[in-house]
């Protein structure tokens, strides 16, 4: 939220920074992160975007491997923090933590604001810690207190704010006098998610939600354009979809009774939490009874998924192969519909659920096609990008840099200049 005190508070300290600087010179290119929910990594290759393949063309593109599960919330606060979902605590989109006495929903504003439920430092925090400015128009995090902090500037989630609108905020940021603007700003756009949900990967809808979204960022850059802005911009997108049937349900209560566990996320990953000594029994009920469903133990999740070590992981972890879903008898026979369209969810590693990195910039080279990396990485290339110390994290520089010009490699962005 923009406070009137604050916006003063910084307008005072801008005039005090011209006195004292007297040259009103620019202190770098600001970083700009923009997050497609739901954007697989192929749309680019299918669908028109001029705006985003005018940041190809102009910059580099990369396919992004999510972290599993490849769900909304567990990868947009990796890409922010550099931490796997068993590091920073967002395991899933729906969450049960007995430490905690409300579960973790999505639309659940006390829970979502509730700064116990993230672990980590993400990158508005460490930009602030070290003297920067930011401003986030939606991010999953953006809204809690993490570790007593938000964005300088952040607004509530409303997916109903017209996309117009989001931009001319970032601009009116971008605006603001030279102490008193962010140098870090972050903007999400979640519509093409909802559709892909809706209609499917390759349909007329998600072409049309997907060219919106583009509209929207051409937008933006012509606004960058006309201002002289030279940013880094850096798209991303959290996960792929994949298509989903009627006919591709593994119906939970055919194998276990529902009444001796506690789902607490359902599909196509299904965290189950047995009532009291029911453990090995459910187990034992489920494992290799489906030839589409993967059944484990927590302490037996394989290493790849990084995916153990969190006490929000529940005791055992059903994982539905590519396309299918989990449901109860119930709702499968109430609802058939609700399994059309697509979701995500599935193993990281598979082709469907990649998503997508665009960057152009000062920083960045241009016209490069890089090798896909894993979305943890990118915290690390925020940093640099800010010239700010990375809080602990699990990425790596080395796995970013064929993105850097030599110039962005051996500087430190438009945090040098602070």
């Amino acid at each position: 939220m923009i406070i009137a005190s604050r916006v003063v508070a910084l307008v005072a300290l801008w005039s005090a920074a011209s006195c004292a600087t007297g040259d009103g010179t620019d202190p770098g290119s600001p970083l700009i992160l923009i997050g497609i929910d739901g954007f697989r990594y192929d749309y680019l290759d299918s669908i028109p975007t001029p705006a985003l393949h005018r940041l190809a063309r102009d910059g580099v593109r990369a396919p992004l491997v999510p972290v599993f599960p490849t769900k909304t919330f567990p990868n947009f606060y990796t890409l922010v923090t550099g931490l796997y979902p068993d590091q920073h605590g967002i395991v899933a989109n729906d969450m049960y933590d007995p430490a905690i006495e409300h579960p973790f929903r999505l639309d659940d504003r006390d829970a979502v604001e509730d700064p116990r439920w993230w672990g980590g430092e993400p990158i508005w925090n460490t930009a602030q810690r070290q003297g920067l400015l930011t401003a986030t128009f939606f991010w999953p995090g953006s809204e809690a207190p993490i570790g007593g902090m938000r964005p300088t500037f952040w607004k509530k989630f409303d997916f109903r704010i017209p996309h117009d609108e989001r931009v001319n905020q970032i601009l009116a940021w971008l605006d603001l006098p030279r102490a008193a603007r962010p140098t870090f700003v972050a903007m999400y756009f979640s519509l093409v998610d909802r559709v892909g949900h809706q209609f499917g990967p390759f349909s007329a809808q998600v072409d049309s939600a997907v060219t919106e979204v583009d509209r929207a960022i051409g937008l933006l850059l012509a606004g960058l354009d006309a201002r002289g802005i030279d940013a880094n911009v850096v798209v991303v997108s959290d996960h792929g979809f994949a298509a989903r049937s009627p006919d591709r349900v593994i119906v939970l209560d055919d194998y276990v009774d529902l009444d001796a566990v506690e789902v607490i996320a359902w599909s196509p990953v299904a965290q189950i939490r047995p009532r009291p000594g029911q453990e090995e029994s459910v187990y034992h009920a489920l494992v290799g009874k489906h030839p589409h469903l993967a059944v484990y133990r927590k302490r037996e999740i394989p290493e790849r998924f990084h995916f153990r070590d969190h006490p929000r992981i529940q005791p055992i972890v059903a994982i539905a192969d590519e396309g299918w879903a989990i449901a109860s008898r119930k709702l499968y026979e109430r609802r058939p519909e609700a399994f059309t369209g697509a979701t995500h969810g599935y193993d990281h590693e598979l082709q469907s659920m990649r998503a997508i990195l665009l960057a152009r910039g000062p920083a960045f080279r241009a016209g490069v096609v890089a090798a896909p990396f894993q979305n943890v990485h990118l915290y690390t290339l925020l940093a640099h990008l800010l010239g700010v110390t990375p809080a602990p994290n699990a990425g790596s520089r080395d796995s970013t840099a064929a993105l850097l010009s030599m110039s962005g490699r051996s500087a430190a962005g438009a945090g040098l200049a602070r």
